[in-house]
């Protein structure tokens, strides 16, 4: 199997060699489960405000990388598994995230239902709800198109790397709308994916030369800013090429902040955040949109912004605390996979980031 930018080939730490956790992947993961939380928070403020506020422009920036760099650590330690059995990895890589998918649409219908039938009909709801299986339901589709990028990957282990790449590059550029979210995210974010999986060691290696040159990577990171916010500002970051170009650059810098925050031990919330990621993502719905409507309703913070701010701390915070709730009353269920519903021998095995 053809790899670009094997360990082999670039000589460099990989994900094997490294310990069970991995501080600057936990931070780079936390920094992505921010921006995710904040797009939500903000764009559903702003939208029931009908105004805008300063955190809109922090929202725009992120937009070209926010979820390439989440999906390039999604597969940065695929190599680890994916000569696994077919029946492991799709226990691993497919019905680990079914199961959550379809746990978390069914208690977010639960919460949306009664708004929703009273727009339409209780017989509309239930037709939505059954449709969620086919076109992903609202902030859940990274955790409905991830499966289907670990099984294409492994269909496509034999091919060489380098053709699927620049298959995966042109679709991205090609900038494709159907309206079905699988087919048109799918396009856009597969390269990303891909592009972890057969760069993880130069992934790897751009940590390293962070890490043992800080001065230069702050360099670099502030000439990445400069021209991902003038793209931005210009309207010119979703031109074809440039989008991918953008994503790619996006995803480095992000590793490498990550890395420089490791190394300086600051900022630990977001290395929390990195670490429980998925509970973040699962969960963070219920306490954002209940914020968010308290504080549009009473008025007492005039500020669009400041709105938003503290509707993303609280999506985010709030989101840990349900988790936390749900070990106490032993609804463990809600963030761990039963044993009834695994395909393959569960074992005892180092938490690995993205890698189960």
């Amino acid at each position: 199997m053809t790899r670009i930018g094997t360990a082999a080939a670039s000589g460099r730490t990989t994900p094997s060699s490294t310990r069970a956790r991995i501080d600057w992947v936990d931070y780079a993961k936390g920094i992505c489960i921010v921006m995710v939380v904040m797009m939500h928070s903000v764009l559903g403020v702003e939208a029931a405000a009908g105004q805008t506020g300063f955190m809109h422009g922090l929202v725009a920036f992120a937009k070209p990388f926010r979820m390439p760099d989440f999906f390039l650590i999604s597969g940065l330690f695929l190599p680890l598994v994916i000569d696994r059995d077919w029946r492991t990895y799709l226990d691993r890589k497919v019905v680990h995230f079914a199961y959550f998918y379809v746990l978390w649409v069914t208690i977010q219908f639960g919460f949306k239902a009664p708004a929703f039938a009273a727009e339409t009909s209780w017989r509309e709801v239930g037709l939505l709800y059954l449709e969620s299986f086919i076109e992903p339901f609202g902030t859940l589709w990274f955790i409905y198109l991830l499966p289907i990028f670990f099984v294409v990957t492994k269909l496509t282990c034999r091919v060489p790397s380098l053709a699927v790449w620049i298959v995966a590059a042109a679709l991205e550029t090609a900038h494709i709308l159907t309206g079905w979210t699988v087919i048109d995210e799918f396009c856009a974010r597969f390269v990303y994916f891909y592009s972890g999986y057969v760069l993880a060691g130069h992934v790897f290696a751009l940590s390293e030369r962070a890490r043992a040159r800080p001065m230069l990577a702050l360099a670099g990171l502030f000439c990445w800013a400069l021209i991902n916010g003038g793209l931005v500002a210009t309207g010119n970051s979703e031109w074809p090429i440039v989008s991918l170009l953008l994503g790619l650059s996006g995803a480095c810098a992000i590793v490498t902040i990550g890395t420089l925050l490791a190394q300086a031990r600051w900022l630990n919330f977001l290395r929390l955040c990195g670490e429980h990621s998925i509970v973040i993502y699962l969960a963070f719905f219920l306490p954002m949109a209940v914020t968010r409507t308290l504080l549009l309703r009473s008025g007492l913070i005039p500020d669009i912004g400041t709105i938003s701010l503290i509707v993303t701390i609280f999506g985010i915070a709030g989101a840990l605390v349900i988790w936390q709730a749900a070990l106490r009353l032993r609804a463990n269920f809600l963030f761990e996979r039963p044993d009834a519903f695994w395909i393959a021998p569960k074992k005892a095995q180092p938490v690995l980031q993205a890698a189960e």
